[in-house]
């Protein structure tokens, strides 16, 4: 299974697992959004050999003053790469980026500009 933190086009590769849970009630508390303990700030990292993650990873960016653009900015030029450099279809890189890519917020300091990043795992590819 897999799936980048950017989930590019609805693509991920899905499995059949058991989870087990562990739930907390926090008495006059209101959470507005999913948190969670994960054993990793990257838990894709798991699914990464050694020999795959020492081969580092690839990072694209959109630097501007809307968030949107700027996340565009990052995805279009990884597929850039991914088409460019490692001879993928279009079709091929979205689903990369999806499946693999992450795609994060790097820098919100630069008001009005934000930086957001996007990184594939170079280990993925046979060299």
């Amino acid at each position: 299974m897999a799936q980048g933190d950017g989930e590019i086009c609805v693509t991920a590769i899905e499995t059949l697992m058991g989870v087990t849970c562990r739930f907390k009630v926090i008495k006059n508390t209101i959470i507005e959004s999913p948190q969670a303990i994960v054993p990793l700030a990257n838990p894709t990292d798991f699914g990464l050999t050694p020999e795959m993650r020492a081969k580092g990873f690839y990072q694209t960016t959109g630097v501007g003053p809307d968030l949107m653009s700027d996340a565009k900015q990052a995805v279009r030029a990884m597929i850039e790469w991914l088409v460019r450099d490692q001879g993928l279809s279009l079709h091929e890189a979205y689903a990369i980026c999806s499946v693999a890519g992450d795609l994060k917020i790097s820098e919100i300091v630069d008001v009005p500009n934000w930086v957001v990043s996007m990184t594939v795992p170079r280990g993925i590819f046979v060299s």
